[in-house]
C-alpha cells in the first residue's frame, strides 16, 4: 500500500519501442481460459537516459492499448528496463519486479532494487522493471491537486473533525475527485489492476518469454495474484511479498476498501514492538518505563493535539495535530528504522515543540503518485457515497482500533469518483498451476498477516506461504530475516519451495 516514507518512497507507485500484436482478452476473471497468440516486434533496446541506472542496463517501451476493450484504439507506452543475466549459461528467463504503491515508485528506484538481488538470482534471470500505466515514464497522469490536498493526512482519510466527523472528508473527496476529472485526462478511466495485469502480459510477450517469473511487493502482490488468476499458464515462479487480501470483501465486494481497512489490524500488530522498543532502558528516545504505558502516552498526546495543534512552519499541513501524529507513527511502522523519528516527534510534542519540518517528496512525483493511486483504488469498484454509512463505520473503528482513529473506514476521494467501474474485481481462486511462494512478515502495518492468510486460503494448492518473525513492510531483502530471504532466493533459483507452509523464527 502507498506510503510516503522518504527512504523507501512508494507514494503508491524508461524508454522503448515495440508493438505487441494480437487480440486483447476479455477483462474478466475467465480471460485466462482463452489462448493468447500475441506476437511482438523485437524491442528497440537503448541506453537508459538519466541517473540511477547501471552500465549494463537497457531501456525500451512496450506499446499497449489505453483501453483493452478497444484494442485497436489509442496506444500508450509502458516504460521497461532490462539488466541481462550475469551468467547466460544458467539463464532461466525473465524476472519482473512488480512495484508496490500503487503510484510513486520510479523506474530508477526499482532498478536499484533489482541490482541488489542476490548473485544467484542475477545470474538466473534477466531482471526487468517497469513503470505501470500512468506512472513515471509510462504516460504519466496528474490530477493537479491543491497543495493542502497533497498532505498525507488528507489523501489518507483521517477524520477531519476531532470528534471523528467525516463531513470534511466528503467535502475533500468531492474537491479532489473533481480535480482528477478536470485534469487527469482519458487515461484516468483506464488505470486499474486488470489493465495492469494485461500490461504485464504484453511485457512478457514483448520480451519473447513464453512464461514469466515475478516478485511483487505490497500492491504488487495483489497485481501478481490477479495476473496469476487471469494468465495462470503464463506464470513460472511468482513471489508474492507483503500480501494484501485480494478477495477483501468486507464491504460488499469493494476490494480496495477492504485493502484500506487492513491498516486497522496492521498498525495494532506493530505497536507492541514499538512499545517494547520505546520503553527499553538506555533508549535515548524512551517514552515510558514500561511497554504498557506507551499506548496511553500516545493516545493522550494525539487527543491533546486534536484539541490544540502546535504550529509547524514548513510542514503540510503547517501544524502538528492529532492526525499528523497518527500518520507519522504509521509511516514509522513501515520499517523499524523509523521508530526513533516517531519517538523524537512524540517527545517534542509532549514539550509543546516540533522538530524541523520533514522534507516532502518532489511535488511532481507526489502529484503523479497520488493520481495513479486514486485511479487504481477508485476504478476497482463502486465506493459508498452515504455520509451516514461512513460515519457509522468510522465510529465503530475508532472505538475498536483507536491508534488509527477511523481512517481505514473513512471516505477517500473514491466516494465522489466520477467514473463507474468497468468490471468487477477479479476473484482469486485455487484454480491453476502451483507456481506461487508467498512471503509475509508477521507484523506489517499495511499488509497484516490476517489478510495474507486470507489470500493464502484462496490460493489453496497453488501456493506455499513462508511467514517471517519480523516487523515492517517488505519482507524479502527488506525487513524480513535470513530464513525468509533464503527461502525466496532458493525458490527463484531452483524452484524449490517448502513442502508446506513454514514459519521463520
Amino acid at each position: 500500500m502507498m506510503k510516503t516514507k522518504k527512504s523507501k518512497r512508494n507514494i503508491g507507485l524508461t524508454a522503448v519501442s515495440g508493438v505487441v500484436l494480437g487480440l486483447a482478452l476479455p477483462l474478466t476473471a475467465t480471460a485466462s481460459a482463452a489462448p493468447t497468440a500475441l506476437r511482438a516486434k523485437p524491442l528497440d533496446w537503448v541506453k537508459c537516459e538519466g541517473s540511477g541506472f547501471g552500465p549494463r542496463q537497457e531501456c525500451a517501451t512496450v506499446d499497449v492499448p489505453m483501453d483493452y476493450t478497444d484494442p485497436e484504439g489509442e496506444k500508450i507506452g509502458i516504460a521497461v528496463s532490462r539488466i541481462r543475466s550475469e551468467k547466460p549459461a544458467v539463464r532461466r528467463g525473465a524476472l519482473l519486479l512488480i512495484p508496490g504503491g500503487p503510484g510513486g515508485s520510479t523506474l530508477e528506484e526499482q532498478s536499484d532494487k533489482a541490482m541488489k538481488l542476490p548473485r544467484e538470482v542475477r545470474e538466473a534471470y534477466d531482471l526487468v522493471v517497469f513503470d505501470p500505466r500512468g506512472n513515471g515514464r509510462s504516460a504519466p497522469v496528474s490530477c493537479g491537486f491543491e497543495r493542502p490536498d497533497l498532505a498525507a493526512t488528507t489523501f489518507r482519510p483521517w477524520p477531519a473533525g476531532p470528534d471523528g466527523s467525516v463531513a470534511g472528508n466528503l467535502t475533500a473527496a468531492r474537491r479532489m475527485a473533481g480535480a482528477c476529472e478536470r485534469n487527469g485526462g482519458e487515461l484516468m478511466r483506464h488505470i486499474d489492476t486488470v489493465a495492469n495485469a494485461h500490461d504485464v502480459d504484453r511485457i512478457r510477450a514483448a520480451l519473447g518469454e513464453r512464461k514469466l517469473s515475478a516478485w511483487g511487493v505490497s500492491y504488487g502482490s495483489y497485481l501478481g495474484a490477479v495476473y496469476n488468476q487471469l494468465f495462470p499458464h503464463r506464470t513460472d515462479r511468482f513471489v508474492l511479498d507483503s500480501n494484501l487480501d485480494a478477495n477483501a470483501d468486507a464491504h460488499g465486494g469493494q476490494v480496495s476498501r477492504g485493502l484500506w481497512a487492513g491498516f486497522e489490524k496492521g498498525v495494532e500488530s506493530v505497536f507492541p514492538e514499538f512499545a517494547k522498543w520505546a520503553s527499553a532502558p538506555g533508549n535515548p528516545y524512551r517514552l515510558a518505563d514500561t511497554a504498557a504505558e506507551v499506548r496511553p502516552v500516545f493516545l493522550r498526546l494525539a487527543a491533546r493535539l486534536d484539541r490544540a495543534p502546535i504550529p509547524w512552519p514548513g510542514a503540510n499541513p503547517a501544524e502538528l495535530n492529532g492526525n499528523v501524529l497518527r500518520q507519522s507513527l504509521l509511516d514509522a511502522f513501515y520499517d523499524p528504522e523509523g521508530f526513533p523519528a516517531a519517538a523524537r516527534l512524540i517527545l517534542a510534542a509532549r514539550k509543546g515543540t516540533v522538530p524541523p519540518a520533514p522534507e516532502p517528496p518532489p511535488e511532481a512525483l507526489l502529484q503523479n503518485g497520488l493520481a495513479v493511486a486514486s485511479a487504481t483504488f477508485c476504478n476497482e469498484g463502486r465506493w459508498p457515497t452515504s455520509a451516514a454509512r461512513y460515519q457509522k463505520e468510522v465510529d465503530e473503528s475508532r472505538a475498536k482500533y483507536p491508534l488509527t482513529a477511523g481512517m481505514p473506514r473513512n471516505a477517500t476521494l473514491c466516494a465522489a469518483w466520477p467514473y463507474p467501474p468497468k468490471q468487477d474485481p477479479v476473484r482469486i481462486t485455487d484454480r491453476g498451476p502451483s507456481t506461487i511462494l508467498m512471503v509475509q512478515n508477521e507484523r506489517d502495518p499495511a499488509a497484516p498477516l490476517a489478510g495474507a492468510r486470507e489470500l493464502r486460503a484462496a490460493l489453496g494448492g497453488r501456493a506455499v506461504m513462508v511467514t517471517v518473525n519480523a516487523t515492517g513492510h517488505d519482507a524479502y531483502l527488506g525487513n524480513g530475516n535470513s530464513c525468509g530471504d533464503a527461502a525466496v532466493t532458493r525458490f527463484l533459483v531452483t524452484g524449490e519451495r517448502p513442502a508446506k507452509d513454514t514459519y521463520c523464527r
